[in-house]
């Protein structure tokens, strides 16, 4: 059997279930290999995704006819695998190998030889970048201007750093600080293997999504709600205060998820499983962090699946979500309590105008102005809100794309 071809197949086979069925990748069941080919695998396919359009734009030059999408998919992982400088000799004996094993492709192995064999991987290094789908560059273009959305893609094509958020005197990973506050590692391995991880002394956590609870500022003693906390890194920070924190989702085994951090890190939250739009508090709180469903835009830095499986269509949805709960979540404040709402999309729906509706529906509201270490004055918006962009801190890897504002209670 080919060397590796347990990863690769695992791959494949993300792939077409990503491109032929629409499901996200944290959607599919993780494939029986070991810890590392495991890890293998999903790298593999995260960088497929990041370079599907160039890649086919090589092999449609190669192909006489359209091939069946498996044994595309086999074509375009060997063909990244070759750009990305593996060994050829491997690659090609293992993509013969996974079209051999397919019933669909067996008799196109001739073919995935020669293709492979002709083919100048180099030119995928060299190639455009993969453009955003319509539905979502389009309206991108109209609201940042096709500069931003160029770099934004640029920034898309690459594999990501790991952003750390961490506790005062915590035992850390070898890393470089953010301005923002954020350890930033670019090549971390297996997370649980790094230094601190057992203590609890820090956590995963994107350095954008870090600065919603940051500027929420929760206060030793406070009373302090989570609102959609999973998967729970803002939990964390706020229960690291000393605020007396309760977290709040509608999805038990992230709740789950969330209790075993807690416990990991040491710290104290109470933990609520129920629907906000149902859920009624006994008493009002001092602050409340609001990180909202929606289109998750912000996030195709680490989830390049996402523009194969959506489509818009669940935007607007989403955005009457956002408000309801927005205008739900005001009225558990104590008066001149703050609230902190945040979403991970880079649509205006989900934020810009998010902000401007809310202070129509409650004019006694009021805006404060992000003021935190390492903010840069471009990120912060006319209207007193933080727009994060994935272009911003390009050089060291970017950021995830996330809208935050920061409201006071009349």
């Amino acid at each position: 059997m080919a060397e590796g071809i347990g990863p690769r197949a695992a791959a494949v086979q993300a792939l077409n279930e990503v491109l032929g069925e629409g499901r996200m990748l944290a959607q599919i069941p993780e494939p029986e290999l070991p810890p590392g080919e495991r890890a293998r695998a999903r790298r593999l396919t995260e960088e497929v995704l990041r370079r599907i359009e160039p890649a086919d734009k090589l092999l449609d030059k190669a192909l006489r006819k359209n091939p069946p999408l498996a044994l595309r998919n086999i074509l375009r992982l060997a063909l990244v695998e070759l750009a990305l400088g593996a060994a050829p000799h491997g690659v090609v004996n293992a993509a013969v190998t996974l079209a051999r094993r397919d019933r669909k492709t067996q008799h196109m192995a001739g073919l995935v030889n020669a293709v492979l064999r002709n083919i100048d991987a180099s030119a995928l290094t060299t190639a455009p970048v993969q453009k955003l789908p319509r539905w979502l560059r389009q309206p991108m273009v109209h609201f940042y201007g096709r500069e931003a959305v160029a770099a934004m893609e640029e920034v898309f094509t690459q594999s990501p750093p790991l952003d750390l958020s961490h506790r005062d005197g915590a035992t850390l990973p070898e890393g470089e600080f953010l301005a923002t506050g954020s350890l930033r590692l670019q090549d971390p391995g297996q997370v649980s293997a790094l230094p601190g991880y057992a203590e609890g002394g820090w956590w995963v956590q994107d350095a954008a999504a870090a600065l919603a609870a940051r500027l929420l500022a929760a206060q030793p003693g406070e009373k302090v709600l989570d609102l959609c906390a999973a998967p729970g890194g803002k939990t964390l920070q706020l229960a690291a205060t000393g605020a007396d924190v309760t977290a709040l989702d509608i999805s038990g085994p992230r709740m789950q998820r969330i209790e075993e951090n807690l416990a990991r890190a040491g710290l104290k939250a109470g933990l609520v499983t129920a629907d906000a739009l149902a859920w009624q508090p006994a008493e009002l709180f001092d602050a409340i962090l609001l990180d909202a469903p929606c289109s998750a835009t912000g996030t195709i830095r680490r989830h390049p699946d996402l523009p194969f499986v959506k489509d818009g269509s669940e935007t607007e949805g989403l955005a009457a979500l956002q408000a309801q709960l927005l205008d739900r979540a005001l009225g558990w404040l104590k008066p001149g309590g703050r609230l902190v709402f945040a979403t991970c999309s880079l649509l205006p729906e989900e934020g810009e105008h998010q902000l401007k509706a809310v202070l129509e529906r409650h004019p006694a509201l009021q805006v404060e102005r992000p003021d935190l270490p390492g903010l840069q004055p471009e990120w912060i918006t006319a209207e007193g809100g933080l727009r994060l962009r994935p272009d911003y801190l390009a050089a060291a890897g970017g950021m995830d794309g996330f809208f935050i504002m920061r409201l006071r209670r009349g």
